[in-house]
């Protein structure tokens, strides 16, 4: 049993290294625009959408999951880079930063939710088949 947690710790942390990573380069190729997190906006919202996917084509119990939603797609969203990213737009533009959230709990909902049904339905067709 320690063997199992032993290694899933470290899947979630060499996960979580190269989501970080990715991350890292998604800000550096998508720099913000006038204090507008544009990077950490689209890092939430595709992982909110890719952890839906894994979520609903792999059991909890599967290794590959550990490592995908946990650790990869754990390490390439981040919710506190978007709590102090709204908390920076406040100062300057508080009507943006009210929208930045909002858009952001929305757009992060819907990504998940689109993710959670298509992963289900390819799921489903496969079974069938």
């Amino acid at each position: 049993m320690a063997n199992v947690n032993l290694r899933r710790l470290l899947l979630v942390a060499a996960g979580g290294t190269i989501g970080a990573a990715a991350r890292l380069g998604l800000m550096l190729a998508l720099p913000d625009h006038g204090g507008f997190p544009t990077a950490i906006l689209v890092a939430n919202i595709v992982g909110a959408f890719a952890i839906g996917v894994v979520a609903a084509r792999l059991p909890a119990s599967r290794d590959l999951r550990v490592f995908l939603a946990t650790g990869l797609l754990g390490g390439f969203t981040t919710y506190s880079s978007f709590m102090t990213g709204t908390i920076a737009l406040w100062t300057d533009a508080p009507l943006l930063a009210i929208a930045y959230a909002l858009g952001s709990l929305v757009l992060g909902l819907a990504a998940a939710a689109l993710g959670l049904r298509l992963g289900r339905s390819r799921t489903a067709g496969e079974t069938r088949a």
